[in-house]
């Protein structure tokens, strides 16, 4: 059996979530949908803690698709005003345990109020690097990938791999090791569909609400268990 010390060796550099369930977590305990929101953006600050023990440096969170737009008036408006409240009540952590802070995605659509909040949030947290925080915000990696194309120069003939990652919005970034999908669905969801070709998948019937820093620790201990080939043998 591998030592506490292995295994935070073998652990991944960059773990991303498709953080689903929040709605059924909230039907299924009878409480308002943005109650299942709201506890699921405490699983958030539970699995930051845990990394920053951990030493994993990067984490992405699937936290808005461009789908979602097409939900309710009501609910997408909750759904800023809880975004807004994170961002807030965030500040003090974010820069006490120096994590660097950014997001990806199309912002335009969301209020002035929280486009202002998440500019600031990430310009006074830009020098830390303790752990990279990414939010995905509006994000839809199809679009992400049309966007990537057309930034490149037209007098390049031939576009490579490296063409497209480069102008990518997770160029900064290294493409996650792990990405964990919570509520027993096994897709992707347009979750970027071209950083992951390599990553290791990791399904969970638990919904994110229930998904726990001791769930969280099962899916690593299961990455670490895994053997990366990255296409050979």
């Amino acid at each position: 059996m591998a030592s506490s010390q292995d295994f935070t060796k073998l652990l991944p550099r960059h773990v991303a979530f498709i953080m689903d369930g929040n709605r059924r977590w909230a039907k299924k305990n009878n409480l308002p949908i943005i109650e299942g929101h709201k506890m699921g953006s405490e699983i958030i600050k539970r699995i930051v803690g845990r990394s920053l023990k951990l030493g994993i440096k990067y984490l992405t969170f699937y936290s808005f698709s461009t789908e979602n737009w097409n939900r309710s008036k009501s609910e997408v408006l909750k759904l800023q005003n809880l975004l807004e409240f994170y961002l807030d009540s965030e500040i003090e952590n974010f820069k006490k345990k120096q994590i660097n802070f950014s997001f990806i995605g199309d912002i335009t659509r969301f209020s002035l109020v929280v486009r202002k909040k998440l500019i600031y949030l990430k310009k006074i947290t830009s020098s830390f690097s303790k752990l990279f925080f990414v939010l995905a915000l509006s994000y839809g990696s199809r679009h992400e990938i049309i966007s990537a194309v057309s930034k490149i120069k037209k007098d390049i003939k031939k576009i490579n791999e490296n063409d497209i990652s480069e102008n990518l919005m997770t160029s900064n970034f290294p493409d996650p090791d792990l990405v964990i999908r919570t509520s027993g669905e096994k897709r992707l969801s347009n979750f970027l569909l071209w950083q992951i070709a390599y990553s290791e998948l990791y399904f969970t019937k638990t919904l994110w609400p229930d998904f726990n820093v001791s769930r969280f620790t099962t899916a690593l201990k299961n990455y670490v268990s895994r053997k990366r080939r990255f296409g050979g043998d």
